[in-house]
């Protein structure tokens, strides 16, 4: 992976939330290309042969760890960092976890329930889930990121407007993401990687798999950027469009209401068509499903949709 890399940043070099005072752990130039070895969200608790019970014993305070941070020289407050997504290497190894308290159907599921995945890493043919679904992959980072201007340490969990933990799925290889500077030498981390997530990860975890990332980073000037942005190479859901999709939808005043209904019906129809536990299909809907605002103009109600991958089961 990454033969022109300038730079390695290991692994054990990572750390818990965000703090601009965290020692830069390289100093590089602009245009330099780095290879990231990123660690999984719940900083390797989770083993293939970890049962339900390990759930309950992850550690909060040690969860998405990001390697970095990354000094950019040049880059000052009011630059944006552009960063251009190369390659992933994944693990073959990841996880998928309902965390009681945790999720967009928290107060429904209120037991922990786990998935182990085993992967190709190098084809990256769809994981088997259960006996019959098969999930595409789609490898990218979860949480990547800027330190903020604010002085003391800020909890990674919440996305912020210098990046963090955003769980977009498109950015992922060949994506260029441009993140706003709040302090000198910008301070870039990034981890979290996933092997697969749907667009809202409705449970709380996608498919969590430690992996190499190669990126460069890059200063663009006096950009003046009021949250990130980014550029995708090409289509974005080619990897779970062959078969069409079933959809559910939740409909009312309320868009956070609209999408739990909208979930919660697909997990009913997952359920009914398929045979899966209730906490199966809400697990499959957090690494392949996507919830969409369908329609937000004709009040006082609202449409969100959640769209399901077919291919997942034929």
């Amino acid at each position: 992976m990454c033969s022109n890399c300038d730079y390695t940043i290991h692994g054990r070099q990572h750390h818990f939330g965000w703090d601009r005072s965290i020692p830069p752990v390289e100093k590089v130039t602009p245009g330099s290309t780095l290879k990231f070895e990123c660690v999984d969200s719940g900083s390797g608790h989770f083993k293939p042969d970890s049962t339900v019970a390990n759930v309950s014993t992850l550690d909060f305070s040690k969860v998405n760890p990001v390697t970095g941070p990354i000094y950019v020289d040049g880059a000052k407050p009011g630059d944006a960092l552009k960063i251009t997504i190369h390659q992933f290497e994944p693990s073959g190894f990841g996880w998928t976890a309902n965390i009681p308290g945790f999720g967009l159907l928290a107060d429904q599921f209120k037991e922990p329930a786990l998935a182990l995945w085993k992967y190709d890493a190098a084809t990256l043919e769809p994981a088997l889930f259960g006996k019959h679904a098969r999930v595409p992959l789609k490898p990218f980072a979860g949480t990547i990121g800027v330190a903020p201007a604010e002085h003391g340490l800020h909890s990674v969990v919440p996305p912020r407007r210098v990046g963090g933990n955003l769980d977009i799925r498109d950015i992922a290889a060949g994506t260029t993401l441009y993140l706003p500077v709040e302090v000198e030498g910008a301070l870039f981390s990034i981890g979290d990687t996933h092997a697969a997530q749907g667009d809202g990860e409705v449970c709380g975890t996608a498919i969590e798999s430690a992996m190499n990332v190669a990126v460069t980073l890059d200063v663009v000037k006096d950009a003046n950027l009021s949250m990130p942005r980014f550029t995708t190479p090409g289509p974005v859901t080619r990897h779970l469009d062959a078969k069409g999709y079933e959809v559910t939808t939740g409909i009312g005043p309320d868009l956070m209401s609209g999408a739990k209904a909208a979930v919660a019906n697909m997990v009913d129809l997952l359920g009914k068509q398929h045979g899966l536990s209730a906490e199966d299909a809400y697990m499959l809907c957090s690494v392949c499903g996507d919830l969409r605002i369908s329609e937000i103009v004709d009040m006082p109600n609202w449409v969100v949709s959640f769209y399901f991958p077919r291919v997942v089961f034929e």
